[in-house]
Formats: C-alpha cells, structure tokens, sequence
C-alpha cells in the first residue's frame, strides 16, 4: 500500500483516527483533515507515536464552510483514497457558514463539494476509491427538497437520518455515474454500527451506553474493508464486520439521487464535469 494516498476527514476522533491509524499502518500516506488544528495536529502525533516513521500529515478543512473546502482541495496534489468520515450528529439545528442547515451542510453538502473539488486528481489515480461513512439512521430521514433548511420543523434525530440518507443517495448516484463515464472510480458506503464515539461522550445516560457500544477501533472496520479490499465492488453498502446490508426504499431511489445531485450542484456550485450526464 507504499503508493496509496490517503485523505481521510474527520481523522482527528471517533473512527477516523483508528481508520488514518491502520492505513498509515499498512503504508499509505494518509492526510488527517479536521477542523481544529489542535485536535488535529495531536491524532497525527498519535499516529507517529504507534506508528514510527507513518507518512502522516494534518490539514484544516471545515466542512460546514465552502470556501475552507474549495482551500483545502486546491492544496492537494495527489489522491488515491477519499474517506468522507466526518459527520455531525443529534445536534441542535444550526447553520453552515454558507447558510445550510448544519447536519445536511456537513455532512452531506461538503463531503460533496469536496469529492466534486477532488474528482479529477481520483481519476487520475489508477485504482481511486471514495468511501462514504452512513448509517443505518438513514432509514429514519426523508428528503423534502422544498424545505431544505427545515424551517418548517426540525428534528435532532430524522435531521441527522435525512444526511445519512444523502450520503447513501449520494455514494449509489456517484457509482452510477463513474460507471457510465467508464471510469475505474469505486463508490462505497459504510455504517459503523452503534459505537461508543463523541456522539455519546456526554448526557446521563454515558456509562449505560458505553455498555453496549463497540470500540471505534470496531466502528473503522467496514471503512478499512472499503477501503482496502480486492473483492469491493462498487455500489456496495457495509456494515459492522464488513458485512453487505440492505438501503431502504429511499436510498435506491435513482430518481431521488438524481434530483439531490443536481440541487446539491447548484448549492455548491461544484458541477463534477468528467461525471455530468449529457
């Protein structure tokens, strides 16, 4: 894996940083993109701790700010590996910088924009894969696209399943088009499972939980499979231990990813050009 560049956002905790750990351990340069230089500069120092002599770099990238994606984009020079990993979740309703509500913006709107930004260095490489961390939360979210910002009634939970059900629209639609275009692109999905990461590093309730969570050494498993693995084929949803799980309804919706990819586009303003339909 001495060859393979790695960008893995949201490296700096939860299973992000088991996720950077392994593939700087199996010799693929990996860049931790996160958003608090702090945070971040300290998981890559983690990293060289348990593993002497990794490849491994930190860069800002904000996710919930367009203009920190499209900076963070143009300073990369190769890549081989794109794990969309970081996500926002159970949340009060917030709002991007750019003015989307936060859970969707984030999770959905800015690994987007940052796959799209990064999309010609992909197809460059010979093997390129992009691995979108889900959740099976996605089963809970519905799309109203003429409430995007959901001023109309928001919830912590359906809000953070709507994002996830984007991701999952997203990655299908993604695979769809690589395919089309003839490209070798791998589009993947993961969902982690119920694991004990910041989602649940606070309220009352911790010490139960914690009881029944797995590590998020656990939860990186399906990203490193997706990642790594000869036998993915693109198109795939994983679960914990790698094992193939079924979208809902939704989520295979071709007509849905079709209308999300278009208006998330135009909200972005990235337009991925090598993937467009004629």
């Amino acid at each position: 894996m001495s060859e393979l560049a790695a960008i893995v956002t949201g490296a700096n905790s939860g299973i992000g940083l088991p996720t950077a750990r392994e593939l700087a351990r199996r010799g693929a340069t990996v860049t931790v993109a996160t958003r608090d230089p702090e945070r971040g500069r300290a998981a890559v120092a983690g990293i060289l701790r348990d593993v002497p002599g990794a490849d491994v770099g930190f860069r800002r990238l904000d996710l919930a700010d367009l203009s920190s994606v499209r900076e963070f984009a143009a300073g990369v020079e190769r890549v081989d590996l794109l794990i969309n990993n970081a996500g926002l979740g159970m949340i009060p309703r917030g709002e991007t910088k750019d003015g989307f509500e936060l859970q969707l913006g984030t999770n959905h709107l800015g690994h987007f924009a940052l796959t799209g930004l990064l999309l010609p260095l992909l197809l460059a490489a010979p093997a390129p894969r992009v691995v979108n961390v889900a959740s099976d939360a996605h089963k809970f979210g519905k799309l109203d696209f003429d409430d995007l910002g959901l001023e109309r009634g928001y919830g912590k939970v359906s809000s953070y399943g709507r994002s996830k059900l984007a991701n999952l629209l997203f990655t299908f639609e993604l695979q769809r088009r690589a395919r089309r275009a003839g490209s070798a692109l791998l589009s993947v999905a993961t969902h982690p499972g119920a694991t004990a990461t910041n989602f649940f590093s606070v309220g009352p309730f911790r010490p139960l939980l914690k009881l029944f969570l797995h590590s998020a050494e656990d939860g990186a498993v399906p990203s490193l499979y997706a990642a790594t693995s000869p036998l993915i084929r693109g198109g795939e949803y994983l679960g914990p231990r790698s094992k193939p799980l079924t979208p809902s309804k939704d989520a295979l919706d071709e007509a849905l990813a079709a209308r999300l990819w278009e208006i998330s586009a135009e909200l972005t303003g990235v337009r991925f050009q090598e993937f467009a339909y004629n």
